[in-house]
């Protein structure tokens, strides 16, 4: 390809290692290209959510400490999922778009491998940290008496499995890689068919099934990555995927490949992770344990958004990926920012009907008066911001795509400095949760133009 090419954002005639599905990512019109990918994922990501929803519906029904021990536990295993998926996750589909990209088969085969080898360890290394130290952690944030015992119960369970959570996003972030959004999506749907009964049939059990309480609804989430996880290993070893998955001789180099993205991604996620978790900790300090889990109830809308910038940011790594490693520079960046659009418009919208109608969301999971005025309140602050973390997420998978996330990283550790920084003034100085719910608001809006400004500057040609 020559220089001319790269700048004027043209491809030079396609490798004959390319094949046909990743030459439609290399040519096709870029705002049909990625509603064609991002509708399955999309839809399926926002019902997997809604289980989580469900899950909380019926836990509440346990009464107020349960509800506050999930809320403690939730943004925990949120950042299991967004560090396996999103961070880990994006790395491998990275790696794989652009060996892809640029006619390396053989190394896209051997990434899924290296990616399953290591994704699998990191769970492994998490499960040991969580059995071990949950209770001390979740009474550091605050949790007394039957919270604290909900709290490490609902862990426990959760990170029991938590290996097979990993593995399973380890191979559908390599599908991903590929373009191929539906397998992975299908996934997510079966996950909705299987824990939407099986939560409260655990739960409160139902015949022969003895009622489990808290611990139940984590059986359930174990049991559907157990069943995942064996799909899609069936899935590629049958010789359904483009990929192939290629054991022997482990080597750095792939490794690396997938780090280089996945590393600085985590890091995103970690601190997106503290936030919440931090924040939820202040929020009980400040006005107790009703305020809490108004708090970590509301923050569940925050968390859809998760799913939903998902849905429209995962089909831009392959996307960015693929381009990028073919060269095509321009219309990489084109794609960055239509992605994005389309996040910053479907988050404003849930942000603004979040704060129109506070009382119908938060009353779904409680009655408590203390936990519908807190909910009610940081959503009217932080919801209308929304549309902001939706810009910024979906530049942040662009970023993973081009494998170019020092940027993306400054950014968030500017939203996580905003957010706790302003948190940590009003617990030391005496002030109340809405000046924390501001500085919530600000972080987003300062992270959502910064994002775009980075990105706008970022030199992609050597990626």
């Amino acid at each position: 390809m020559t220089d001319a090419a790269v700048s004027a954002g043209h491809a030079s005639p396609a490798p004959p290692q390319i094949d046909g599905r990743t030459r439609s990512l290399l040519s096709d019109p870029v705002v049909p290209l990625i509603l064609q990918l991002a509708w399955p994922n999309l839809a399926v990501m926002l019902l997997q959510a809604s289980t989580g929803l469900v899950e909380t519906y019926w836990v509440g029904q346990l009464g107020p400490d349960a509800l506050a021990g999930m809320a403690l536990v939730f943004p925990v295993f949120m950042l299991m999922q967004m560090l396996s998926i999103g961070s880990m996750g994006g790395g491998i589909s990275s790696a794989v778009a652009r060996a892809l990209g640029g006619g390396r088969r053989t190394d896209a085969d051997r990434v899924l491998f290296h990616g399953t080898v290591l994704l699998g360890g990191i769970g492994l290394a998490f499960s040991i940290l969580a059995l071990a130290f949950g209770r001390p952690f979740y009474a550091m944030l605050g949790a007394r008496d039957g919270a604290l015992d909900a709290a490490v119960t609902y862990s426990n369970i959760i990170f029991a499995g938590n290996v097979l959570l990993w593995v399973m996003n380890a191979l559908a972030s390599a599908l991903r890689g590929t373009g191929d959004m539906r397998v992975p999506a299908a996934i997510a749907g079966l996950g909705v068919l299987l824990i939407v009964p099986l939560s409260p049939l655990l739960i409160y059990g139902y015949g022969p099934v003895p009622a489990m309480g808290v611990a139940g609804g984590g059986l359930a989430i174990v049991v559907f990555n157990a069943v995942g996880c064996a799909y899609l290993a069936w899935h590629i070893l049958s010789g359904r995927s483009l990929l192939s998955l290629r054991a022997g001789r482990l080597e750095w180099r792939l490794f690396a490949d997938i780090l280089r993205v996945g590393a600085l991604s985590s890091l995103t996620a970690i601190q997106t992770n503290v936030i919440f978790i931090v924040i939820t900790s202040i929020v009980g300090r400040l006005a107790g344990e009703g305020a809490l889990a108004g708090y970590g109830t509301a923050a569940r809308l925050e968390y859809l958004l998760i799913p939903l910038t998902f849905g429209f940011g995962a089909p831009l790594v392959p996307l960015v990926g693929t381009n990028v490693g073919a060269g095509q520079i321009e219309r990489a960046k084109r794609i960055a920012f239509t992605g994005a659009a389309m996040a910053f418009a479907a988050a404003e919208i849930v942000g603004l009907l979040g704060a129109a109608f506070p009382s119908q969301w938060l009353g779904l999971f409680g009655s408590d008066p203390e936990m519908i005025a807190t909910g009610s309140h940081y959503l009217a602050i932080v919801g209308p911001t929304f549309g902001f973390f939706g810009l910024g997420m979906g530049l942040y998978f662009a970023g993973q795509g081009a494998g170019r996330l020092a940027g993306p990283l400054a950014v968030t550790v500017l939203r996580t400095a905003i957010a706790l920084g302003g948190a940590f003034l009003v617990l030391r100085m005496g002030g109340t949760p809405s000046i924390v719910f501001a500085a919530i608001a600000a972080g987003i809006v300062v992270y959502g133009l910064a994002m775009a400004a980075v990105t706008v500057r970022a030199d992609w040609r050597s990626s």
